[in-house]
């Protein structure tokens, strides 16, 4: 039997799920405060250069599904690009390839015995059966020993997470940062090239459009109404089904951060509100820079800057190295990453000053700058302090429970990726193909993030 679903949240996670429900007969209505879809997958024109929203977006999966149908809503595979991934990171005066364990063997020297010496000793404690710290501070000496936490995971983390890393929970981190073979390790300190993370090393991005083009593949012809520039006010269960601002649904499916859209649930008991109450989001600026190029830039995809003293961005992306569109001809396109904790009010003098930075670390020439914007994000980056782990467990056991369904990178707070956000639209899909089956009211079961 067909149902007649509310989607709160018309980000990648909300308009893939519509899609794919409107696909299977349901009648689906998203609400989207903003006036347009998009969420952090957003894209924009400036001057005739295209630029993401939120940040260097690739189009990538492990899971062979998910990334047909990425491409499926960009048009197939003649809609977009496939780059080989090269990213460096700008140590000091180097370029060290990326990642920074299978670079090893381009620092200095004394750096590099430093991160051998000190890899081999976090191996021996662990193979000795030194646990998993709770602590992202202490996991990092525990996985990559002293050398590479000081020469790289500890000043770039600071940079990114705002926070002393000993206070953050280390329980995201599992799945996210693979074990680089020891053999590679030494391997890369005598000289020999290794590669690491091979799962991304190629990765597609649209032709044209930036990554929002795959939005409104999902958007154009999705058998769905979108209603754009509608704030939800109120969201109840009753007696049958569940109500949004007084209009009946037979399902509720939240994708909007859960400390936005906390105040409509009107039966989130106090504990649960209190708890959504204190996740954190860490925001960003993304400062898009469009520059003259009397060449192409380094066939580089991103670069990380772990230095204070390189400027306040901790990422920038070659954004004209995804597709060829995303800049005029004669100029080439960035765009610099930047966290912050809601004190950031960033300025055409501030952004000048991050160019110069930039400049400083040999990224581009600050006077060939021709365009330069930026956008502010509230909500960017999952904030995981030491009680993060129990805390969402709290709010993800109430929401499934309860008969509605939240997921998303912040409507269930996990640290997903727009593919691994796609993925869980399809487990959704399936639960809700089940609901409409037995007419009952299952419980939202979805795999370990």
């Amino acid at each position: 039997m067909p149902l007649k679903i509310a989607i709160l949240g018309a980000g990648i996670s909300g308009v893939s799920l519509a899609r794919m429900l409107g696909e299977d007969g349901h009648s689906v209505v998203v609400f989207e405060r903003t006036e347009r879809a998009g969420g952090l997958c957003k894209s924009r024109v400036v001057d005739g250069f295209t630029f993401d929203d939120a940040g260097g977006h690739i189009m990538f999966s492990k899971r062979a599904d998910v990334m047909e149908w990425m491409k499926a809503r960009c048009g197939g595979e003649s809609g977009v690009v496939r780059t080989e991934r090269r990213t460096r990171i700008r140590w000091h005066d180097r370029w060290i390839p990326y990642p920074f364990e299978n670079g090893v063997g381009h620092l200095t020297k004394e750096a590099t015995v430093d991160c051998v010496d000190g890899y081999v000793e976090a191996y021996v404690r662990r193979r000795c059966g030194e646990p998993c710290p709770e602590s992202f501070g202490k996991w990092i000496q525990w996985r990559m020993g002293d050398g590479f936490a000081r020469h790289f995971m500890v000043p770039y983390n600071e940079k990114i997470w705002k926070r002393d890393l000993d206070t953050m929970s280390a329980a995201w981190v599992a799945g996210r940062v693979p074990e680089a073979p020891m053999r590679d390790i030494l391997a890369s300190a005598v000289g020999l090239d290794t590669q690491g993370y091979g799962h991304q090393s190629v990765f597609w991005f649209p032709k044209s459009g930036g990554f929002e083009r795959m939005v409104r593949g999902a958007v154009d012809g999705g058998r769905f109404a979108l209603r754009c520039g509608v704030e939800v006010k109120h969201v109840r269960r009753e007696r049958e089904g569940f109500s949004v601002d007084g209009e009946r649904f037979d399902l509720v499916v939240n994708t909007a951060p859960l400390p936005a859209i906390a105040a409509a649930f009107a039966d989130l008991p106090d504990p649960i509100r209190a708890d959504i109450e204190a996740l954190r989001p860490i925001s960003l600026v993304n400062v898009l820079i469009g520059v003259r190029a009397d060449e192409p830039p380094p066939p580089l995809s991103w670069i990380y800057l772990p230095f204070p003293g390189q400027g306040p961005a901790n990422r920038v992306t070659y954004f004209s190295n995804y597709a060829p569109g995303n800049a005029p001809h004669g100029h080439a396109s960035y765009m610099a990453e930047v966290t912050h904790r809601g004190e950031l009010k960033p300025d055409r003098n501030w952004a000048l000053e991050l160019c110069r930075g930039l400049d400083r670390a040999g990224v581009l020439a600050a006077d060939r700058v021709v365009t330069l914007d930026w956008v502010n994000s509230e909500y960017a980056y999952i904030d995981q302090d030491l009680a993060f782990p129990a805390r969402i467990a709290r709010v993800r056991e109430w929401f499934d429970a309860s008969g509605y369904v939240t997921f998303g990178r912040f409507g269930r707070y996990e640290y997903h990726n727009s593919d691994q956000c796609i993925g869980r639209a399809m487990e959704v899909r399936k639960h809700v193909a089940e609901l409409a089956r037995s007419g009952g009211q299952q419980r939202l079961s979805l795999s370990e993030p």
